[in-house]
């Protein structure tokens, strides 16, 4: 029986997230603490009694998802849990830097600095209304990559999140992605709606975000992980340094491909999957997945004590 540890993406931010932890835990406040340094502000402030549209602005959301990341890694290391009782870690898109970090990868300093540029970065890549992106849920990855090549008409659209067998994501120009989603019934699929995102990401447009993490990852020291990172690109695990650094700069404009890496770690015998930080939005996507795979979130200081008595009892 082997486990892993998982690591949220974007969509996952609510208010208040972490506190609890950060209360409970001073290993989960230092956490807190030393991403404000980092970025020079006080996001633990905007995390915790902030407005949730400012907190879902993508600079602020990836780092801030991230601490709550590591806050709760902290907190399970601070009652004797650690990265030797996983054979893996993973995370969707932002949640890849969290599970770096979280491995000893990267350290938590650059990790802020380095979501806070990949937000900004992102943001910037595309102006606001040019590009959208649609979750079509029904069809599989196949029939969701040939929807969003039909539906391109000469634009971008491509499938940029194969989160479950029911359920991909696809990103590019807003005109294209809205003809995905007209389309989609017509090809079977049960729903096709319009994210809530500010940004198309994980496509062909975020071609200048990519070049910015180029930039910035490579003025960033990155070392062999604790445990081997199964990298959301290449849907396997990487341990190499060199090889982790290429990965983050194509992941910007690659797929995530989360049903491949939790299919990856079922067949290296991971039994049990453990959803650390806010949500529990992937323990669901794991359960559609692959049915033997129990799953498990740890979000709160509750959730510490109920993981340590499973881990460590």
């Amino acid at each position: 029986m082997s486990r892993a540890f998982v690591f949220p993406g974007q969509g996952a931010q609510t208010i208040g997230m972490g506190k609890a932890l950060a209360e409970a835990y001073p290993a989960a406040r230092a956490v807190f603490d030393e991403v404000d340094d980092a970025l020079g502000e006080k996001l633990s402030a905007l995390i915790w009694e902030g407005e949730q549209d400012a907190l879902t602005l993508t600079q602020n959301a990836q780092p801030a998802l991230m601490a709550t990341s590591l806050a709760a890694m902290r907190a399970l290391e601070a009652e004797g849990v650690t990265l030797e009782s996983v054979a893996f870690v993973a995370g969707h898109s932002l949640g890849e830097y969290s599970a770096l970090a979280a491995a000893g990868a990267l350290s938590v300093a650059d990790t802020a600095r380095l979501l806070r540029i990949r937000g900004e970065a992102m943001q910037k890549a595309v102006p606001v209304g040019v590009g959208a992106m649609a979750a079509v849920l029904g069809l599989d990855l196949d029939a969701v990559r040939q929807l969003a090549a039909d539906a391109a008409q000469g634009e971008v659209c491509q499938a940029a999140n194969d989160n479950d067998p029911g359920q991909v994501v696809v990103s590019g120009h807003a005109g294209a992605v809205q003809r995905a989603v007209d389309m989609a019934k017509d090809r079977g699929a049960k729903r096709a709606m319009l994210l809530p995102v500010s940004a198309p990401f994980h496509c062909a447009l975020m071609e200048p975000a990519a070049r910015a993490m180029q930039v910035a990852l490579a003025d960033v020291g990155i070392k062999a992980p604790g445990v081997p990172v199964i990298a959301n690109v290449v849907a396997e695990a990487v341990s190499d340094p060199a090889k982790i650094r290429d990965l983050l700069v194509a992941q910007v404009t690659g797929s995530v491909r989360w049903r491949e890496s939790v299919l990856y770690m079922g067949a290296q015998g991971v039994s049990d999957v453990w959803e650390i930080g806010a949500g529990k939005a992937l323990s669901g996507m794991v359960r559609r997945i692959d049915k033997e795979i129990a799953t498990n979130a740890v979000g709160t200081a509750d959730d510490v004590k109920a993981a340590v008595e499973a881990l460590l009892g």
